[in-house]
């Protein structure tokens, strides 16, 4: 693919991240909600500077923060995820999930641009090994936010529900990967992978379950 081409896929995708949820949850057909709120981002706060300050989190709350717990990647990953912030596709089943945070360095600055890229069993507890089903990969904003429209993924014998994530700055090698949680499932007690500090923080809006997840890169 040239130069252009990849400019104009990149300036297409960062214009439909400033459309609204219902635009971009337009593609998924009849079974989509009549309309998706946004989850509303408190955690940035304007300095005298006129710059984003970002409150302390559960992630990270001072300079000296350790970094999000590493998992395994588990044998289902699958590499040259399309770009894309959702994960819905016409005929997708499930509850409808957003998931939204940031990605934060050590000392708590947001890093823009970082790459996420997730990956997850469907509601029935299965994944697409053959094509890109339920996988994607978007780059935080300037503010090192990210936003992922999908379905709550179902558990399978042996493991809970979880989401799969790799999170990496731009042009850097080293690489995050580790597993997202839903807290409260009675599943998380006999899965061995489990690990309360991946879970996410959870709630509603309307019809949609929503998530919150800070990572904190090394």
């Amino acid at each position: 693919m040239s130069p252009d081409e990849l400019n104009r896929r990149e300036m297409l995708f960062r214009g439909a991240a400033l459309l609204p949820a219902t635009m971009l949850l337009g593609c998924a057909g009849d079974e989509l909600p009549a309309e998706v709120p946004t989850v509303a981002d408190t955690t940035a706060q304007p300095a005298p500077d006129g710059s984003a300050r970002l409150e302390p989190t559960a992630a990270c709350t001072d300079d000296d923060d350790d970094p999000t717990l590493e998992q395994t990647e588990g044998p289902f990953f699958s590499p040259g995820s399309p770009l894309r912030r959702s994960l819905l596709e016409p005929g997708t089943r499930g509850r409808r999930l957003v998931v939204t945070g940031l990605v934060l360095s050590a000392n708590c600055r947001p890093v823009g641009r970082a790459v996420l890229e997730f990956w997850q069993a469907d509601a029935d507890g299965e994944y697409d090994n053959e094509g890109f089903t339920l996988r994607g990969h978007q780059r935080t904003d300037a503010d090192g936010r990210y936003r992922l429209e999908t379905v709550v993924p179902g558990a399978y014998p042996g493991r809970t529900r979880h989401l799969h994530v790799k999170v990496s700055r731009a042009r850097s090698s080293a690489v995050l990967t580790t597993q997202l949680y839903f807290p409260g499932e009675a599943a998380n007690r006999n899965d061995g992978l489990y690990d309360r500090t991946l879970a996410m923080r959870v709630g509603r809006s309307g019809r949609v379950r929503t998530g919150r997840f800070d990572f904190v890169l090394a």
